[in-house]
């Protein structure tokens, strides 16, 4: 049984490294800062990969091999990003409202940017160094990502406002009300973060509502019910506002998802 149990392991890990893109659940005790941990492995002997990275309002602490560690800060538009042939790469993703009390870093500073982390959090470019094997870094993340969540957990006051915005309690213009401070203040500790403010990320959780209705209905969409579901205003604001966020107009970036689903 314990031969079995091993060759599962064995077997696990190394699925874990096959070509492609995969989530892994958040490690234990960590669910209130962690959305996920994830591996993305691109094959040998291609051309790397580019992936179309749209707004989600996380914030991504990545290391890829052969580079090293670094942050990918919150979006508000399409990042493309280039990674070279057979390579690792390993994510921590954090919540809205958990990145930045985690990697200590007002996250409107790394609004729409990737920065290498040695000038800004040097322990874990010492931790994670580029030629480290993607098992073993693997292992490291899931322990670091632990450690941010205990050590410096998520603004408490940011997450309630969040959850109340994503499950529609309370609009962007009472959302300072509704949580007993000032709109300053709110907005002060969103760009600390979050990396922008409410009304940012009140469009940014509309898009990726509006993300999840074209993967679940495929190709087959009526736009403008489309665009009631997800919350916008019309159709018209939707196109705008998709443009905006993806880089394509709402049918096109619905072919897409759907492909790539």
């Amino acid at each position: 049984m314990a031969v079995a149990i091993l060759g599962d392991m064995q077997s696990s890990r190394l699925s874990r490294w096959a070509p492609g893109y995969r989530e892994l659940p958040a490690p234990a005790g960590t669910g209130e800062a962690v959305v996920c941990m994830w591996i993305g492995v691109t094959p040998p002997g291609t051309g790397g990969s580019t992936t179309d990275v749209l707004p989600d309002g996380c914030t991504d602490l990545i290391w890829q091999q052969r580079h090293g560690v670094f942050f990918a800060g919150p979006d508000t538009g399409p990042a493309p990003a280039l990674t070279p042939p057979d390579t690792a790469l390993v994510g921590v993703r954090f919540r809205p409202g958990a990145g930045g009390p985690a990697l200590g870093i007002p996250l409107a500073e790394l609004r729409d940017q990737r920065v290498d982390v040695a000038g800004l959090v040097p322990w874990l470019a010492r931790n994670l160094p580029p030629d480290l094997e993607p098992e073993e870094t693997f292992a490291r993340m899931t322990q670091i990502s632990r450690q941010l969540a205990t050590d410096a957990p998520p603004d408490r006051l940011v997450r309630h406002a969040t959850v109340l915005l994503a499950a529609g309690q309370t609009s962007v213009t009472d959302l300072a009300r509704t949580v007993a401070v000032s709109e300053r203040q709110l907005l002060r500790r969103f760009d600390a973060a979050v990396g922008y403010g409410p009304k940012t990320l009140h469009r940014v959780m509309r898009f990726r509502r509006a993300l999840t209705l074209m993967s679940a209905d495929g190709q087959h969409l009526d736009l403008a019910v489309l665009a009631n579901r997800a919350g916008y205003a019309d159709q018209a604001h939707m196109t705008r506002e998709v443009t905006k966020m993806a880089g394509l107009p709402p049918a096109a970036l619905a072919r897409r998802w759907a492909a790539a689903a």
